[in-house]
């Protein structure tokens, strides 16, 4: 059972038997303390158990501290969202991580789903180059919590990928929040530097004890800090909020989870998408 529902239980008994009438029980009193409490309670999940890790021992390390999570030939450390196999439409092409579009929107084919590394980070600098086919959508997700039955995106937040000339997204949301590399629906890219479809892209999130910031063409174009006023601010206008998606911001809110880590991840909108040269740096 979650604190907030033990902590609301609680109140209900203390309203039930006391009240500020001399300490009887009142009908009002124990209404109301059911209304807050039922306020309190945090919408149910279940967190995925059991699912593959990988040591991160068992992958290069440069002079600077980079780990390489993709080594250009194999999806070695790979594995599907909420699964143990890899999606077959994640492929290696080339030297490139290679999401195949199904047309069939997030995660909507058979043999779909978003690719996450198996290790979980809390602190560090994710670097990796990108393109995307004409009119393509995807995401990189950070402090991924795999959660039962939902999307990798309903607790993590995401530096949209996407074709900013030819996809509708890049015209939705407020101030350009949805087009490549904003902290999608919350803080538009600025400057907006992306390149054409068809072209790599270099980018970078730097995740530091709550600070986090996007890099897109070795310029910062994002900033923020989880776990803050600010942040839930940020929440409540966006689509992830109370009234419009409570489970999501629930764990949103909290996101990384009791220790502040989870996994990162690619998305798979259905559509053609490439990455390479994925390296990370954990930071202290």
């Amino acid at each position: 059972m979650k604190k907030s529902v033990l902590l609301a239980s609680a109140a209900i008994m203390m309203c039930y038997f006391t009240s500020c009438n001399g300490g009887k029980k009142t009908e009002e009193a124990a209404a109301q303390a059911e209304e807050a409490a039922t306020e309190a309670a945090a919408p149910e999940y279940k967190l995925m158990e059991g699912l593959p890790t990988v040591d991160l021992a068992d992958f290069p390390k440069d002079a600077d501290g980079k780990i390489t999570l993709f080594d250009g030939k194999t999806l070695k450390g790979w594995r599907g969202y909420n699964r143990a196999d890899v999606p077959a439409r994640w492929t290696v092409d080339n030297g490139a991580i290679r999401m195949t579009g199904s047309g069939a929107g997030e995660a909507g084919a058979k043999d779909g789903g978003d690719l996450v590394f198996a290790h979980k980070f809390r602190n560090f600098e994710l670097e990796w180059e990108w393109k995307v086919a004409k009119g393509s959508n995807s995401g990189v997700f950070i402090l991924i919590q795999e959660v039962e039955g939902q999307p990798s995106y309903i607790s993590a937040p995401e530096y949209q990928i996407l074709d900013n000339v030819n996809h509708p997204d890049a015209k939705l949301g407020k101030d350009g929040n949805r087009q490549s590399a904003s902290l999608y629906d919350m803080i538009p890219a600025k400057p907006q530097n992306s390149k054409p479809f068809g072209e790599w892209n270099k980018s970078k999130i730097m995740c530091y004890k709550g600070t986090i910031v996007h890099y897109q063409n070795d310029e910062p174009v994002v900033e923020y800090h989880l776990w803050t006023q600010q942040w839930k601010e940020l929440l409540d206008n966006s689509k992830f909020s109370k009234d419009k998606w409570p489970l999501a911001y629930e764990l949103l809110l909290n996101c990384g989870g009791e220790n502040k880590e989870g996994l990162i991840g690619l998305q798979d909108h259905g559509d053609d998408v490439w990455y390479r040269n994925i390296t990370i740096k954990e930071l202290d």
